[in-house]
């Protein structure tokens, strides 16, 4: 029985990750320091999902259990906000953070093309030069915009949660 759950959660995501509208501009490269592989440039998050090296990316959402309360909140604040997302396929931090973010996104309802994710390499450069625009110098970092104006971003590691985070950036923009 919990197969079974388990596959139609999966087969689920996966149908939630294809309806990506994001046309991907990345490279891929092997890191120097351990092997892994580098994704480089601008993707979705389908492309990491279904990227059988990112493991990762499977397991992190599928065990990730969001509170269903906070993520009332994201959904009441955060739907109409832009995202942009900087990681490191790579990198520890990201390979935590993102699946989690993931799960969140779906849980919300948000929708994904209103998600850019760019990949790093250890230099922290996307081959776009968008980092610079940005100022990113750690990942994950996952920053919201109302419009073009940036009104919060989680860097590297989150306070409570995912979802706590992303609300209480909304909250605290709001109260503004």
């Amino acid at each position: 029985m919990k197969n079974t759950y388990a596959f139609l959660f999966c087969t689920f995501i996966y149908s939630f990750a294809m309806a990506q509208n994001i046309k991907p501009i990345y490279d891929t490269l092997r890191d120097k320091e351990n092997g892994a592989l580098v994704y480089k440039g601008k993707f979705t998050l389908n492309n990491i999902y279904t990227e059988p090296e990112f493991d990762w990316m499977r397991k992190g959402v599928l065990v990730y259990q969001p509170n269903s309360t906070v993520i009332g909140d994201v959904k009441r604040n955060t739907a109409n906000y832009k995202m942009i997302v900087f990681m490191g396929t790579w990198c520890d931090d990201s390979q935590n953070m993102i699946p989690k973010l993931y799960k969140v996104l779906q849980q919300a309802d948000i929708p994904l093309e209103y998600i850019e994710i760019y990949g790093v390499d250890r230099a922290k450069t996307t081959g776009l030069s968008i980092e610079k625009t940005y100022n990113v110098t750690l990942v994950p970092t996952i920053i919201l915009f109302d419009n073009d104006k940036e009104i919060g971003r989680i860097t590297e590691s989150v306070q409570l949660s995912v979802e706590w985070d992303l609300a209480n950036i909304a909250l605290k923009y709001m109260k503004k």
